[in-house]
């Protein structure tokens, strides 16, 4: 598991170049988010949104997160400079049909982590670049992740750490929770909360105008 959860030492020219530029804003807690833009080299502050995550009815789940990517981006670029580029983030989990969201209390965390057991599933990362004018640019990137099966005991002491209770899923692929996968087919940034490379991309979009 070493080699699965080892960073990318990649460099980001766009991204660093857009962070020169302007004063980048990381909208979002996460202190996952916090280390991969540290660890990229990245300048940037930090605020935290504050937005309702709920999808609409029949709302396909990749454009959920997306569209709360650009909601909590649009939020915090409210309040900043004009000059501000606000950076908004928003990972789901899909299990077959259904969206696995953060888990309400620890039964919902049980229950989460039992229906991953033994499946594979994709984690979804939407980001979005906005600044006071409105969203610059936006996008989403997938990894499948499969899961080992696991026993119930196994769930109930990997929830008794507390490390479940604010992630999408229900689990931290970085932390404790690594010893529930098996594998992953794609990036690892993307499971963690911050798919560096399509944030690359993004920037450099941006730059061009």
């Amino acid at each position: 598991m070493g080699r699965l959860l080892s960073y990318s030492t990649m460099t980001y020219p766009d991204l660093a170049r857009l962070a020169s530029r302007y004063r980048l804003v990381l909208g979002s807690r996460s202190p996952r988010r916090v280390e991969l833009l540290r660890d990229a080299g990245i300048a940037f502050i930090q605020r935290i949104p504050d937005i309702e995550e709920n999808p609409r009815p029949g709302e396909p789940a990749y454009e959920y997160a997306v569209r709360l990517a650009e909601e909590k981006a649009l939020e915090i670029a409210a309040g900043c400079e004009p000059g501000d580029i606000v950076l908004g983030c928003d990972t789901i989990v899909v299990l077959g049909d259904h969206i696995l969201e953060k888990p309400a209390d620890t039964a919902d965390a049980h229950r989460l982590l039992s229906q991953l057991s033994g499946q594979q599933h994709i984690v979804c990362s939407a980001l979005a670049l906005a600044g006071r004018r409105g969203v610059l640019k936006s996008g989403h990137e997938l990894t499948k992740v499969y899961f080992h099966p696991v026993t119930s005991q196994q769930i109930h002491d990997y929830i008794r750490s507390g490390e479940p209770m604010d992630k999408a899923g229900a689990y931290g692929i970085q932390g404790m929770g690594s010893f529930l996968v098996d594998r992953i087919e794609g990036n690892l940034d993307t499971v963690v909360g911050l798919p560096r490379s399509l944030l690359d991309r993004l920037a450099g979009e941006v730059l061009l105008g």
